[in-house]
């Protein structure tokens, strides 16, 4: 349970506590909503990461700015400039859009496609290549990952 531990203590630092409310804890993964601004997401950290501020992957909906269900992911270390980030799902892959230490899903048609992949596999890869060349890859367990989806997604849905 160390990575759901480490990934709740991002989320937590990063937001006052007052606005963001637990929507519960799911083996790997954990779900929140904000208030201000309203969004809602699921959230989990590598299986073999336990720094407070490293690497982590989120799932979120931003009602007034119609996002739902967009993947991004913090990445370890700041990317090599031009480097691809390559999301490995199950048997499928996808380059991210990728800034200096975020990446997220291409397209929300690919968003769609993704998160269709992550309830149906065991485990999910983002591979990268860090500033000095050399290549990494963190791996989530999805394990709880579908419940934490649908936990953020539910409560994004109702109003306020």
């Amino acid at each position: 349970m160390r990575p759901l531990f480490a990934a709740a203590l991002v989320v937590l630092t990063a937001t006052p506590a007052a606005a963001r409310q637990s929507l519960g804890m799911f083996d790997g993964w954990a779900a929140f909503r904000d208030a201000q601004p309203q969004r809602c997401f699921a959230i989990s950290k590598p299986d073999e990461d336990s720094t407070e501020d490293g690497p982590y992957a989120t799932v979120s909906w931003w009602p007034k700015q119609g996002a739902k269900g967009q993947v991004h992911v913090r990445l370890r270390f700041q990317r090599l400039p031009g480097s691809d980030v390559m999301l490995h799902v199950g048997s499928r892959r996808w380059r991210l859009k990728a800034g200096d230490k975020d990446a997220w899903g291409p397209s929300p048609a690919h968003d769609a496609y993704i998160l269709a992949k992550i309830r149906e596999s065991g485990s999910m890869t983002v591979k990268a290549t860090g500033p000095r060349g050399g290549k990494y890859a963190e791996v989530y367990s999805l394990k709880g990952a579908a419940s934490a989806m649908d936990a953020a997604a539910l409560s994004c849905a109702r109003p306020g």
